[in-house]
């Protein structure tokens, strides 16, 4: 195989960072689009120049040329796709969640263990340049051993509304939706040590608010200011078997003075934070030092993330390798997620299964 000839399943919007990182390689062939809006489909398929269109994703699978799709449809429908997408010989790259339950994630894992088909994870954060500098320090151990992390995303007025209200759909609001990515971001940096209890709370005091005058935000395109069945926050504490912490808080409504996004770590040797701004903090001659790294993306560079994200997914399906986004850290993560969810219903701490 020289040219990866990939689908596309959903062209909402996160589906344009796929392809256009997918439409600047050259072992790359954007070859099939699919969405249950034909027009739609047809038109990004005239934008980047795709062989075929489908309604229907099944259909689009028993293209026997097709080698990978890219999912990027609605959180409740991943599982599903995912699984026919496997059984019908293609790699995956599955926009997160990975689904919507734990079970649906463990069938996932199933599936693939049998396909022996290559499952990425889209947590694109990982891919960020920072990220990825950041990982080079923590893995040549300069911060030590991080015992204690803050992942925190707060939005004041965010909700988007439309299928990302609806649980039904989303599987929840602002922890499965944005703060997956700085969960996922923390614990992949702490060394992904495995989860063993979580204390948490949520809360839905405020809804959409979509009354609110001056100030915009995203919203879906099936926005309807009358859904809207998830939390405005959730926070948690999650524990790990090697007894470090993980400090977690997220919303999409919230009486704050400005949005805020947190990505901080704390070590035996030093501590590092990725947002609200790149920084080292250590010691040396009995002296504290701040140390600012330089590079030429000192925030959150979405596109070049995505890029990398897809580069690595192709070399994956070339190749072979197992992601750095796995399908077994999907999985793991759907449990931290629905243990966070599952401790706020019941109002106490709860031990995760073996």
């Amino acid at each position: 195989m020289s040219q990866l000839k990939v689908g596309i399943i959903g062209t909402g919007s996160i589906s344009h960072e796929h392809l256009d990182a997918y439409h600047k390689l050259n072992n790359v062939e954007v070859y099939a689009i699919c969405d249950m809006q034909k027009a739609r489909a047809e038109q990004v398929a005239a934008n980047y120049q795709a062989e075929y269109v489908f309604e229907d994703y099944n259909e689009m699978l028993q293209l026997e040329e097709l080698d990978a799709v890219s999912i990027c449809t609605w959180n409740y429908t991943h599982a599903a796709i995912t699984i026919a997408a496997l059984e019908a010989g293609k790699h995956v790259l599955v926009e997160k969640p990975l689904a919507i339950t734990v079970e649906e994630a463990e069938e996932i894992q199933e599936v693939a263990n049998r396909s022996g088909k290559v499952v990425q994870v889209g947590v694109v954060r990982r891919f960020d340049p920072n990220a990825e500098m950041v990982k080079e320090f923590v893995d040549g151990g300069m911060f030590g051993e991080f015992y204690y992390a803050k992942a925190s995303f707060l939005r004041r007025v965010g909700n988007p509304g439309g299928w990302f209200a609806d649980k039904e759909k989303s599987g929840g609001g602002p922890l499965i939706d944005i703060g997956v990515h700085v969960i996922d971001l923390c614990w992949y940096l702490m060394g992904k040590p495995k989860p063993v209890s979580i204390s948490a709370n949520k809360y839905d005091k405020l809804g959409n608010r979509s009354n609110i005058d001056y100030v915009t935000f995203y919203k879906a395109a099936d926005y309807d200011p009358n859904k809207n069945n998830v939390e405005d926050l959730a926070n948690a504490m999650i524990r790990f078997a090697n007894g470090a912490s993980l400090f977690v808080d997220v919303s999409y409504s919230l009486h704050a003075s400005k949005d805020e996004m947190g990505i901080k770590l704390y070590g035996t040797k030093g501590g590092l934070e990725i947002e609200p701004e790149l920084k080292f903090m250590t010691e040396q001659h009995n002296t504290m030092l701040n140390i600012y790294p330089q590079t030429d993306s000192p925030k959150l560079d979405v596109k070049k993330a995505f890029a990398k994200e897809i580069e690595h997914f192709v070399t994956c399906c070339f190749t072979g390798e197992t992601p750095i986004s796995s399908l077994e850290d999907g999985v793991q993560m759907m449990r931290i997620l629905h243990g966070i969810y599952d401790s706020a219903e019941k109002n106490r701490e709860i031990i995760l299964q073996e």
